[in-house]
């Protein structure tokens, strides 16, 4: 379990010094985990997510909604 720990401290390191939103690459830090998660160099890091900034109109639209206590409606299927 040691041993198991100490990876997983060295994995989160390599994280917060490498990540792209701290200034770090974003093409070695995708290198660098998939270098953690033994995944073959071909194959793409199914880990690494890259999420778009959302447009300025729709935050606000969002925002205007979320305050005047519009929510959506609950799922029908759980």
């Amino acid at each position: 379990m040691d041993d198991e720990e100490s990876r997983r401290r060295a994995r989160r390191e390599f994280i917060r010094t490498h990540h792209p939103d701290r200034g770090g690459d974003p093409d070695a830090f995708a290198a660098g985990l998939a270098a953690y998660e033994r995944i073959p160099a071909g194959a793409p890091a199914a880990r690494v997510v890259v999420v778009p900034d959302t447009p300025v109109l729709v935050s606000l639209l969002a925002t205007v909604l979320r305050r005047m206590g519009w929510r959506r409606p609950p799922r029908r299927v759980r």
